[in-house]
């Protein structure tokens, strides 16, 4: 019958491939009872099948029929199969033989049947198809339903996707004729989450309403589910009490609980939405304290200035209340976004509560004694809210707190707090962590942290200063507990650096925690300390064997170089390594690095300058822009060392404007 098949127009002379024809002729064999050496018995309904084809696409029939079991031995041409419907069986049998199954046309209850023997017999494709196919088909009718058979064969993606949708669908669920089928355990673990956000008397009523269907069923363990002392008072003597479902003591507790904690005490429900944030006008969410209300949270973080596009209050305003949230439902959060005004160079310091009545407040974040720029991404340990408070507490410009956008989500990210700050496993000396370079000497500002670790050369690549005058410093957009950094000091020669490294959260009081005054380093330079809050980091070069600059190329904290390499160790921990200097020590010179370092390369026909203090330090130091300088001085000595035309252009945050002002442009 195969050689009046057509070949694809794609056949290849050389090449034989015929795997549809393979494919139809074994599908052909489905419920064919002339090649059949085996009776597949299920519900009364006989199959007859074969007992390669079973075993080849199943370890259960293999095990079964050529495993040494009783069915297995000769002779034995029927075998019963137990507690299996005939319809579902035809559709799995099918499978086997075809590898199709066109779930659109099956009932929802064949459906499910299909995916419970996917699951005993191991059809893991099978298994996976049909849960994505019930993802989408989810509904009010069959949520629950599926929900059970989920939880029953361990699909965790499933009963999550389930979870979800009755979190976001919790009152219309009660009220569904499903729950009242669900099992006790499904039950139970449904109505115990915080994110099953329903009011507490409509989660009893319902509780009540099934024990009624399900009367053979002990409801005490539903019943400690609920939460009694967010119900209102008239509501527990009303409609609790009547039921006699609830020990008296019981409604006591719950009354004065009421009566006695704090509401931030109390155990809400709210709302989960993964990766979205809840306070937007699309949620409801809306502005209630503050001066121009209109647009923190309407999303548009790129179009304002100095007269427009944020909420503010003043700070020194006894009477003001900071920035106040409204959300349109409590919510589950665990991380709030929030973006400061940040056309000048300006910092400020915060603080951040949350509540559930406006009244009683939860202090989150504290950011009162630190200098915080532009985006904040703040974590914290989770909770219900429903309102959000932002109180500035200092501007270094002027005393109004200015607020461009709030966000309030809860992320699947995970994250690690101490002391109240995040202490990052990734750099965030980045601009897209909003860290910016205001002190330095460079081509390009930033460059120092954009990751750039080849392309440098005498000329570009680099940050620098005048030795005994000035440093660079890195502020990070908002403090970190931190316990490592790297740097890159310029490598294209055998030049030798000693400097200093300091730390601070307000850039007044300063920290040392690297003195390498009396040290000849070199290139990647790791550095371990203490885990401390930090805010500016300021690098402070005290010699160059080659000049009177000093030249750093890359900075990053925490150091993912140094958590790479500890990977790489554990991994080859029972290698020797050639690295010079581990990661545990407190300074690392290493003249090569394994990571993407830049590799100098030798010059051809060119040789290294003389006199590096004066032609090297002329290339090294002109065309480049100055962030700030503390002395005017160190500008002129720069300017003197180069023979380049182009003036060097000081950049320095005008308290009275908000940009950048060019100050040497004449």
């Amino acid at each position: 019958m195969c050689d009046h098949r057509h070949l694809s127009s794609s056949y290849s002379p050389g090449e034989i491939e015929h795997v549809n024809f393979l494919s139809e002729d074994i599908g052909n064999l489905f419920l064919n009872e002339d090649c059949s050496d085996i009776i597949l018995v299920v519900g009364g309904q006989k199959f007859p099948a074969h007992k390669v084809i079973l075993a080849s696409r199943c370890d259960y029939f293999r095990a079964l029929l050529f495993g040494g079991m009783s069915e297995s031995q000769p002779g034995v041409n029927t075998i019963e199969l137990q507690d299996e419907r005939p319809q579902a069986f035809s559709v799995l049998l099918s499978y086997i033989y075809t590898g199709k199954v066109r779930l659109s046309q099956l009932k929802e209850e064949l459906m499910l049947d299909l995916l419970g023997m996917s699951n005993k017999y191991g059809f893991q494709l099978l298994e996976s198809a049909i849960s994505e196919y019930l993802k989408v088909s989810l509904s009010l009718k069959n949520v629950c339903v599926i929900y059970d058979m989920a939880s029953i064969y361990i699909l965790e993606k499933l009963s999550q996707h389930c979870l979800n949708y009755m979190d976001r669908h919790a009152s219309q669920v009660l009220q569904s004729d499903g729950f009242l089928s669900m099992s006790k355990n499904s039950l139970v673990e449904v109505i115990q989450r915080s994110s099953f956000c329903a009011n507490e008397i409509e989660i009893f009523e319902a509780a009540v309403k099934w024990s009624s269907r399900n009367s053979a069923e002990n409801i005490s363990e539903i019943i400690q589910q609920i939460r009694f002392p967010l119900m209102s008072l008239n509501e527990l003597l009303s409609k609790v009490r009547p039921s006699e479902l609830v020990n008296p003591n019981d409604l006591l507790n719950a009354i004065d609980q009421q009566i006695h904690s704090k509401d931030t005490d109390l155990n809400y429900r709210g709302v989960m939405l993964p990766e979205e944030n809840v306070a937007s006008l699309r949620h409801d969410a809306a502005v209630i304290k503050g001066e121009m209300k209109a647009t923190l949270l309407d999303g548009d973080v790129a179009n304002y200035d100095l007269d427009r596009g944020f909420t503010r209050h003043g700070i020194d305003d006894e009477d003001s209340e900071g920035i106040v949230v409204r959300l349109g439902q409590p919510a589950i959060l665990n991380t709030i976004k929030l973006l400061l005004w940040d056309k000048d160079a300006r910092s400020y310091a915060y603080y951040v509560d949350v509540s559930m009545n406006g009244k009683d407040w939860v202090r989150v974040v504290d950011h009162s004694k630190y200098l915080c720029r532009s985006w904040q991404v703040l974590h914290f340990d989770q909770r219900v809210v429903k309102f959000i408070k932002i109180v500035g507490t200092h501007n270094t410009v002027n005393r109004v707190f200015h607020l461009v956008a709030l966000e309030a989500l809860y992320t699947l990210s995970t994250f690690k707090l101490q002391g109240g700050l995040i202490a990052p496993t990734e750099n965030v000396a980045t601009v897209d962590h909003s860290a910016v370079v205001v002190e330095g000497v460079a081509r390009t500002r930033n460059s120092l942290i954009n990751g750039d670790l080849k392309n440098y050369d005498w000329d570009s690549g680099y940050t620098c200063h005048q030795l005994g005058s000035g440093a660079i410093i890195v502020q990070l957009g908002q403090p970190y507990m931190l316990d490592c950094m790297t740097l890159l000091l310029w490598d294209c020669d055998d030049r030798t650096y000693s400097y200093t490294v300091e730390v601070s959260v307000d850039n007044t009081n300063w920290v040392m925690i690297q003195d390498n005054r009396n040290k000849a380093c070199r290139s990647w330079q790791n550095i371990r300390f203490p885990p401390r809050p930090v805010t500016f980091i300021k690098i402070v070069g005290t010699n160059n064997s080659a000049n009177e600059v000093f030249h750093l190329v890359h900075f990053e904290c925490p150091s993912e170089r140094q958590r790479d390499e500890q990977r790489v160790a554990r991994r080859s921990v029972n290698s020797p390594s050639d690295t010079p200097g581990a990661a545990g020590t407190s300074s690392t010179s290493e003249n090569a690095s394994p990571l993407g370092s830049h590799t100098s390369t030798p010059l051809v026909d060119l040789a290294p300058p003389t006199s590096p203090s004066s032609q090297f330090a002329g290339s090294a130091i002109s065309e480049h822009r100055i962030f700030r300088l503390s002395h005017r001085s160190t500008l002129s000595r720069l300017q003197s060392q180069t023979s380049r035309s182009e003036p060097l252009v000081e950049l320095s945050a005008s308290k009275d404007s908000d940009v950048w002002a060019d100050l040497a442009e004449d």
